[in-house]
C-alpha cells in the first residue's frame, strides 16, 4: 500500500473503555466521549477519509491491548479501500503481525519501538513498510510509556535512527499542544520532516484549516486531527479542501 500518494487529512477514532475519546494534553482522564468506535469511523468515511487513525489508548497506558474488541469491530466494518493504521498497547513484532494479518495496513509503534528497536526490523521482514514508529515529543525530546517518562532523544534524530531500521512512515506528535487546540508547532515537525526520507504524520495541536495547510507547507505527508474534527470546528471536507488548494 502507497504511503499518502497525497497530503491527506485523517480523522482520529481513540478508544477507551470500548468508547471514542479525545484525550487533552495526553492526561488520562481527561478525555470528553464521543460514542461509539464504529459509528465514528462510518461517519468519517462517510465525509470523505480515505485513511483511520486508531488508538487503543487504554493500550498505551497499559502496555497491553485492551479495546481489542471493539478495534476488531472497527477493523470488519470498514471498506478495504479505506486505509487502516492502530496504535495503543503493540509491543510485539508478533502481536503486530496478528494485526496486520487482521486487516490492519499499518501499525503504529511508540514505547516498543524505543525501548527495542530490532523490533521494527523484524515486522519490516514480513511485512514491508507497514511499520509507523510514533515520536511523542514534550519540551524538545522523545517521551514513551503514555507521555509520562522522558528518553533523552531529539525527535529529528530518533526519527532518522528508525528510517533507517526500517520504518515505513514517522508520525510525530507534540505532545505539548496534544487536544488542547492552541495550534500546531510548524519548526518541530519541519525539523522531522527534513531529518527523514519517509512520509511524515503530524499529529497534536490542529485548531483550523490554517494549521492543517501549515503541516502540508512544513512537508508533512498527511495530518491527524481528532479534538477539532469532533468538537465540529472545522469538518473533514473543509480541512482536506483547505489542503488540497496549496
Amino acid at each position: 500500500m502507497t504511503h499518502f500518494p497525497e497530503f491527506e487529512v485523517i480523522p482520529a477514532v481513540d478508544v477507551q473503555d470500548g468508547e471514542v475519546v479525545q484525550l487533552v494534553g495526553g492526561e488520562r482522564g481527561t478525555g470528553k466521549r464521543y460514542g461509539d468506535p464504529v459509528e465514528a469511523a462510518e461517519r468519517w468515511i462517510d465525509a470523505g477519509a480515505e485513511t483511520l487513525h486508531l488508538v487503543d489508548l487504554d493500550g498505551a497506558f497499559e502496555g497491553e491491548r485492551v479495546n481489542a474488541d471493539a478495534i476488531e469491530a472497527v477493523v470488519e466494518a470498514v471498506p478495504g479501500d479505506v486505509g487502516l493504521q492502530l496504535g495503543g498497547g503493540i509491543r510485539t513484532a508478533e502481536g503486530a503481525r496478528d494485526l496486520l494479518d487482521l486487516g490492519l495496513d499499518r501499525v503504529i509503534l511508540g514505547t516498543a519501538a524505543v525501548e527495542s528497536p530490532e523490533i521494527v526490523a523484524a515486522i519490516d521482514e514480513t511485512h514491508p513498510d507497514s511499520v509507523v514508529v510514533s515520536l511523542d515529543a514534550k519540551d524538545g525530546e522523545v517521551v514513551v510509556s503514555g507521555w509520562t517518562e522522558g528518553t533523552g532523544l531529539d525527535p529529528a534524530e530518533a526519527a532518522s535512527r528508525y528510517a533507517d531500521l526500517g520504518a515505513g512512515a514517522i508520525l510525530f506528535t507534540n505532545v505539548d499542544v496534544e487536544g488542547q487546540l492552541a495550534g500546531i508547532d510548524r519548526a518541530a515537525v519541519e525539523r522531522v520532516v527534513e531529518a527523514v526520507d519517509v512520509p511524515v504524520v503530524a499529529s497534536g495541536g490542529v485548531a483550523t484549516t490554517d494549521d492543517v495547510v501549515a503541516l502540508k507547507e512544513a512537508g508533512a505527508a498527511a495530518v491527524v486531527v481528532g479534538t477539532a474534527l469532533y468538537e465540529g470546528t472545522f469538518t473533514l471536507r473543509e480541512a482536506q479542501a483547505a489542503a488540497d488548494g496549496v
